[in-house]
């Protein structure tokens, strides 16, 4: 796929403002878990580019091959902790916002498992990923995951 726009040309300086925020959010919370968020969201979206992203920056981080295949039928398997089930839960509840059908139940799990702080930070997550997800399908992006850090080693200098 060709990009229909270089976004990172087109716009630097908000795409720097938004790289920097998307970093800043991602260490806000444990690493497993964000990695986890953005795959999920992204299989949502249908976004290959941060599927193929977000899974190899998850496998460098230490995720298991089971644990992210498995990702898409979280509630059946056994693989995944409370805490992570609610954040999963969370996510699609806020990727899927118009269904609105499962965000009171998402929430209250959310609760029991995070501060209100965590809260925030895990929403924040949630949609930065889900605004990656658009700018990248909607612009037919493609970044291998070695050229984004290179692109988050410029955002950070």
């Amino acid at each position: 796929m060709t990009a229909k726009v270089d976004i990172f040309s087109a716009a630097p300086a908000l795409m720097k403002k938004w790289m920097s925020v998307s970093i800043d959010v991602a260490g806000s919370l444990e690493p497993s878990l964000i990695e986890l968020v953005k795959i999920r969201a992204s299989q949502i979206n249908g976004c290959a580019n941060c599927i193929n992203m977000h899974t190899a920056e998850a496998r460098a981080k230490g995720e298991t091959e089971q644990r992210i295949y498995l990702l898409s039928a979280w509630r059946e398997a056994p693989c995944y902790s409370d805490r992570e089930r609610a954040a999963l839960g969370w996510t699609e509840a806020l990727t899927r916002l118009s269904e609105g059908h499962a965000r009171d139940s998402a929430y209250e799990t959310l609760w029991g498992n995070f501060t209100a702080e965590e809260q925030v930070k895990l929403t924040l997550m949630i949609n930065v990923i889900n605004g990656w997800n658009r700018l990248a399908v909607g612009f037919g992006l493609w970044v291998e995951p070695a050229a984004a850090k290179a692109i988050q080693a410029d955002v950070a200098a």
